[in-house]
């Protein structure tokens, strides 16, 4: 069987709806797992309800106006017959997410985040389940939530990989079509947990590894890997293959068409991984498989953006040695904040940190008692991948640049945005 995850850009509208099926046509219907993303932009949009809801904001009843609104206008395009069930199932899910915010009692973000984020993808498979039944595709719509097990690390769950195996085997058809939410998870409670920003990726390599699936495609806005995000560089080239190990190097510094933790299942098992436009799916797009050579070889260019440089030295010009990084390391992980680059001398330590659960402030807390801190808040990480010096030229081109740092095959500076 294969795996197909289509991520929000490609459901953003009743036209990419529609073109699921375009690519269904193109490339086969059976023995596939369906993941979808929530549509659009709707995770920020049911992030903004998290926020109003903890905030108390008389903005909340708005806020899930326009996801009712957004959602009601492509059921309205997709299905004429406004007597349609799904009309009534989606308008069940949104009365169901206003019921969770009514009979919660916790305050703590996380957990309210992954109750209520999760309905995006809830509300966007239902959708893409009974337009698929309407033009004639028989399929079933699984809740990912009964399926793929985690600890209760809320907004980064970890899966439990022998009980999500267990569900897998007795829940998914192999020689049908299932259509699943990615990015959301259960606990052992049955609480709502997700797999961090843009797990669906991460969901199709669960799915690829527990059912020995024989690929995974993540079908696109962009023709494949490319040597460069194009919404930040010009110019840039499509990457026709490229190795597990080279998508994996691409993706933990910041490469966003792949997912970061997607290849970890997919590499033990040497399932292929294929990234392909969905407006011209019998496009070649990007293989990645087991020991590929990158394929055009040339430098690749990725950019983080919101970055947080931190600077550490000892209040008493002592050595900064194992222990301090290791107690530095322990509060990092403690307030789940990503480290990007690391560097450090005899008495500083640097580091560019992603802190995207809004932890820097407790971070600082405990650091500066016991060091000599120094940081700047939004900057961009630049690297470069197999660089060369026109790529660092390019790069460094009126940039201020705060840090650099260099490997054999890497390039990484920081600079204010």
């Amino acid at each position: 069987m294969k795996v197909f995850k289509f991520g929000g850009a490609s459901v953003k509208d009743a036209k990419g709806v529609r073109n699921v099926i375009d690519v269904l046509q193109k490339v086969g219907d059976s023995n596939i797992v369906i993941i979808v993303s929530a549509m659009g932009k709707m995770t920020n949009a049911f992030e903004r309800v998290v926020d109003d809801y903890l905030n108390k904001s008389e903005e909340l009843k708005n806020s899930i106006d326009f996801i009712k609104k957004y959602h009601i206008e492509i059921l309205e395009d997709l299905f004429e017959n406004r007597q349609h069930p799904v009309f009534k199932k989606i308008n069940s899910i949104i009365s169901d997410m206003e019921t969770t915010l009514k009979r919660n009692k916790s305050r703590q973000y996380d957990y309210v985040y992954d109750q209520i984020v999760c309905y995006g993808e809830l509300i966007s498979t239902a959708i893409v389940s009974e337009y698929l039944s309407k033009e004639g595709y028989v399929n079933s719509l699984l809740d990912a939530r009964n399926i793929i097990k985690t600890d209760d690390d809320y907004r980064d769950a970890t899966v439990d990989w022998e009980t999500t195996q267990q569900y897998i085997d007795k829940k998914v058809n192999k020689k049908g079509l299932t259509i699943t939410q990615g990015f959301i998870a259960s606990d052992a409670n049955n609480f709502t947990t997700t797999l961090g920003r843009e797990g669906s990726d991460y969901t199709a390599g669960i799915f690829a590894y527990c059912t020995n699936a024989s690929s995974v495609t993540i079908w696109k806005d962009v023709p494949g890997v490319l040597n460069g995000d194009p919404r930040v560089f010009e110019n840039t080239k499509l990457l026709s293959q490229i190795s597990y190990e080279e998508a994996i190097e691409l993706a933990f510094y910041g490469a966003s068409v792949i997912h970061p933790k997607t290849l970890q299942p997919l590499q033990r098992k040497e399932i292929p991984l294929y990234v392909k436009s969905f407006l011209n799916p019998q496009d070649e797009g990007t293989s990645v498989k087991k020991g590929q050579r990158l394929v055009p070889q040339m430098p690749c260019f990725i950019v983080k953006k919101d970055q947080i440089l931190l600077s550490l030295s000892s209040l008493d010009f002592s050595f900064i040695v194992e222990d301090n990084i290791s107690e530095i390391f322990s509060l990092f992980h403690t307030y789940h904040l990503k480290v990007d680059l690391i560097q450090n001398s005899a008495i500083s330590f640097s580091v560019c940190l992603d802190d995207k659960f809004d932890n820097f402030k407790k971070l600082l807390m405990q650091l500066k008692p016991k060091f000599s801190v120094v940081y700047e808040k939004n900057v961009s990480l630049f690297t470069i991948r197999h660089f060369n010096k026109e790529a660092i030229l390019f790069l460094e081109e009126n940039k201020d640049i705060l840090l650099k740092q260099g490997t054999k095959e890497t390039y990484q500076m920081v600079a204010k945005q």
